[in-house]
């Protein structure tokens, strides 16, 4: 009967090969001439999950023979088995084959996550080309319809115009080395953007590149134009109202993270500026969405302070190249610099409020650590919460001190004589607006429009205004070449803030040293921050 697959095994059957047999055929009973006779029965194939060419191979395995007529058709229903089509399902890339993926889902794992609504298993666009050689080593024939390419070349070549300093070369040959895949971790002011615009032109793909900030965006845009031959309409701006597609395009991290299903097939090399802060939940959704092969990051801050920097690593490579500030400081290529820790005592009223709040902590903190603490106020315990409350009491009776403001004033007023251009760092908008009144100086804070933003920025950049109060608007993104002095006021206390905050002076200039000031108020837990920055004078400065 048509569509009907037989065999028959002349050997006698051991009892294991005889069950292994029953998995996927009925038996027949024994013929004088042939031995024993079998025929597959699809229903018992199907609920055991064996496909056909896993059929075909068990039945060889054992000597079995098949006639003509079966074996083509069992070769042909193999076939037609081992094809995997890989399309479009909206916006999302899906996998839909006939064969049971079971045995195979150890090699693709991580690469697809199955939907057990739509019974199609949907492609982690970031893995979809390793997944299509995955698949083609395992021996399927893959049948891509989705029209992705590896290489989306730019219809005219980019000549980057620029000049590499010595160790910008070798960061470019790390990622020529590594595919074109990897972060560059490289201080504030060496340089980061020239190397990925560099890697722009020679790799000359079509391009995404995401940035932390606006201002970032406008700078990166300049920097494509004065660097390489790629004219303004060959470059986009994607973000708020104005978004315009090019051959290179340019968008924030906020933008870039609502609309990467849209814009992510139509670029084959993506750049994530800052890319620290990629591991946060709603940013990995870029990365992971993306499609391109060729991933750079840049960042002067790679290591994050809850360890999740080590999930950068799958989605954009690893470090391929790294130095240190001090390294670059030494050779020349940044500014000197010193760290200077000014010390400051609390009035007898803050002193006393302090020590108020400090006995309250002990008291409802019950000698837990602060970590626990945080966990524990989350779930809704009440002296946990209590104790944070005291916590956060402490830290802004250290931060608001009236002394930080006249050893800010103290030291503005030296520098100043001495022709410094000074940025004063502090954490809180209402300390920054007082600061910035006291000082007669420039303010730089979030909620400053664009045109008032830039305004100040050019000022200050002009030597109009030579002093700058900055809030955490300050810490990434700004463009400040000739600012040499820092005044650390108040901060989170982490040491990737520490870093970005002194790599804003560190643009080299003649004869210049950077100083950057740091106040403490004795007797509190700054002095403990302070302590353990002294470390991260050996582990991250490079000295």
């Amino acid at each position: 009967m048509s569509g009907r697959i037989r065999f028959y095994v002349k050997e006698w059957l051991d009892e294991d090969d005889f069950r292994s047999l029953l998995e996927f055929s009925d038996y027949l009973g024994r013929d004088p001439d042939k031995g024993s006779l079998f025929e597959v029965n699809w229903v018992k194939a199907r609920r055991n999950r064996l496909t056909p060419r896993t059929i075909l191979e068990t039945i060889e395995s054992v000597g079995g023979v098949l006639e003509a007529s079966s074996r083509a058709l069992l070769e042909s229903k193999a076939r037609r088995d081992k094809v995997i089509v890989l399309e479009w399902s909206g916006s999302t890339v899906v996998l839909r084959t006939r064969v049971y993926l079971g045995p195979y889902l150890d090699e693709v794992r991580g690469y697809v996550s199955y939907d057990r609504s739509s019974k199609v298993f949907r492609v982690v666009p970031m893995h979809f080309f390793d997944l299509k050689r995955r698949l083609e080593d395992l021996g399927f024939e893959v049948e891509d319809r989705t029209g992705l390419q590896e290489s989306q070349p730019l219809s005219f070549k980019v000549e980057f115009r620029g000049e590499l300093r010595s160790y910008q070369s070798e960061a470019l040959e790390a990622l020529r080395s590594h595919g074109w895949r990897g972060i560059i971790a490289l201080p504030t002011g060496s340089g980061k953007t020239v190397i990925a615009v560099a890697a722009l032109a020679e790799l000359g793909e079509r391009t995404l590149i995401v940035t932390y900030t606006k201002e970032q965006m406008f700078q990166w845009v300049d920097m494509l134009t004065r660097f390489t031959n790629l004219r303004r309409e060959h470059v986009g701006l994607y973000y708020g109202e104005r978004k315009r597609l090019a051959p290179v395009t340019v968008s924030t991290y906020q933008t870039a993270y609502r609309h990467i299903s849209r814009i992510a097939p139509l670029y084959t090399t993506i750049i994530i500026d800052e890319c620290h802060h990629l591991p946060a939940e709603r940013f990995k959704h870029i990365a992971r969405n993306a499609f391109a092969i060729h991933r750079i990051g840049l960042s002067a801050t790679v290591v994050r302070e809850d360890g999740r920097h080590v999930e950068l690593f799958p989605m954009l490579g690893g470090v391929v190249y790294h130095k240190l500030p001090g390294e670059l400081s030494e050779q020349g290529f940044l500014a000197p610099y010193r760290i200077i820790e000014e010390r400051v005592e609390l009035s007898p009223q803050e002193r006393k409020e302090y020590l108020s709040y400090l006995e309250a902590y002990r008291r409802f903190a019950m000698g837990r650590r602060f970590e626990e603490l945080l966990e524990l106020a989350r779930r809704g315990d009440r002296y946990a919460q209590m104790a944070l409350k005291a916590h956060a009491k402490m830290r802004m009776i250290v931060q608001m001190s009236e002394s930080k403001l006249a050893k800010v004033r103290e030291i503005v007023s030296r520098e100043l004589r001495r022709g410094s251009k000074i940025l004063v760092f502090t954490q809180y908008v209402e300390q920054a607006k007082k600061l910035a009144e006291v000082l007669d100086a420039h303010l730089l804070i979030g909620e400053l429009d664009t045109a008032t933003r830039k305004r100040v920025l050019d000022d200050f950049k002009s030597g109009r205004s030579r002093v700058l109060v900055v809030t955490t608007v300050g810490d990434e993104g700004l463009d400040i070449p000739d600012a040499n002095v820092g005044i650390l006021v108040s901060g989170t206390g982490s040491r990737r803030q520490f870093v970005q905050r002194l790599g804003r002076l560190l643009r080299p200039g003649e004869g210049k040293e950077a100083r950057l000031y740091e106040i403490v108020v004795r007797g509190t837990q700054e002095e403990r921050q302070a302590r353990r920055r002294k470390k991260l004078g050996l582990d991250e400065l490079g000295f």
